[in-house]
């Protein structure tokens, strides 16, 4: 009798010991299935984004990769030059500049602008999209905002915050860009703010370029200011900006609003909202004169940052009758009365930048 006891006992033992087996085959295998779904997915995502038929996706991340300094290979270890701009821009675009939706002539509108009845006051508003949050400055004396460059411009740049207190500012945001070299480097991707692109026009003196000034030479995407407080955007000469009496001047773009009317295409004849939600810096002007300075985060959690053609609603939602696209991404920044107010994305906090569009 006590023998067949222990008989069954062994034979549950048994059993429940191959069920315990089982159970951690079923498990291992189902860990492995997971770790080689996991692998497969990362394998073949990028040839799923960009050979798949989603179109809308595969523009998003070719856009977004594409507008940063430090993210292209992302698009270019799986895509051609011309693969890339035919997903950016639809194979839309003649390089026709006339072709930027711009209508009427720079003269009519300026005097859109109204300036003179100018007071002291600045207000910080907090900008929502449903992709992104910002903040945006309205100045509402024009003649107070001005362009600033790093005291050590050729050599390094220097933050936003410096650059406003270097000239006593009590607000400024980043401005235009720069080369992706650094000085006497030939190497990529390591551009410190010393070199800007385009022009920088301070206190109505060219600061740069110095050597080899081409006054006929047409400039992309500036960020004039005239005497009067005039907000001038589009593509022009340093002679144009001289006839305008333009005293402050920087490049970037795209032009996002000249005139009240919305631009469909930038300075080449690409659609205007070919890139990827980054974060974004860009300058508008209201007709009653009051500047908007607006900055807007992103590559942080969720959130993304925003789309050109989404600045380009934002500023014609506050009234913008005239709009310019800044450098944007982790030169984003925003000081003010003392402090950085937003959340750059620059892993080091502010970045190096050659010119800031500050208010004194």
């Amino acid at each position: 009798m006590k023998k067949r006891v222990n008989n069954e006992t062994n034979l549950r033992k048994n059993r429940i010991n191959k069920n315990r087996v089982k159970k951690v085959k079923r498990s291992r295998l189902l860990i492995y299935f997971i770790i080689f779904q996991i692998i497969f997915g990362i394998a073949t995502a990028p040839f799923i984004v960009f050979y798949g038929p989603f179109s809308t996706l595969k523009k998003m991340i070719v856009g977004q990769a594409m507008s940063t300094m430090s993210h292209q290979y992302i698009a270019t270890l799986f895509l051609s030059e011309k693969q890339i701009n035919d997903i950016l821009y639809s194979g839309e675009g003649n390089g026709n500049q006339n072709d930027s939706g711009v209508i009427g002539s720079l003269e009519e509108d300026l005097q859109k602008i109204k300036v003179g009845n100018h007071d002291n006051t600045i207000e910080l508003e907090k900008v929502d999209g449903k992709k992104f949050t910002g903040l945006m400055l309205v100045v509402h004396d024009p003649t107070r905002v001005k362009i600033g460059y790093s005291s050590k411009l050729g050599d390094v740049g220097e933050k936003t915050s410096q650059i406003a207190k270097n000239n006593d500012a009590i607000a400024a945001i980043n401005g235009g860009g720069f080369q992706d070299k650094a000085k006497n480097s030939t190497a990529t991707w390591t551009g410190t703010g010393a070199l800007p692109t385009g022009i920088i026009i301070s206190g109505g003196k060219l600061i740069y370029p110095k050597e080899n000034v081409d006054y006929n030479q047409k400039y992309i995407g500036v960020t004039g200011i005239t005497k009067e407080g005039r907000l001038v955007v589009g593509d022009h000469s340093i002679n144009e900006l001289m006839k305008y009496n333009v005293k402050e001047a920087i490049c970037f773009g795209p032009t996002l609003i000249a005139g009240g009317t919305l631009m469909t295409r930038d300075s080449y004849g690409r659609p205007i909202d070919s890139q990827g939600a980054n974060p974004r810096t860009a300058i508008g002007q209201r007709a009653d004169g009051a500047i908007l300075m607006l900055a807007i985060d992103g590559r942080q959690g969720l959130q993304m940052g925003a789309t050109i053609g989404d600045v380009q609603r934002v500023m014609k939602e506050q009234g913008a009758v005239n709009a310019v696209n800044l450098d944007g991404g982790a030169s984003t920044t925003l000081y003010y009365n003392g402090s950085v107010q937003n959340n750059p994305s620059d892993k080091f906090g502010e970045r190096p930048i050659p010119t800031a569009i500050y208010v004194k």
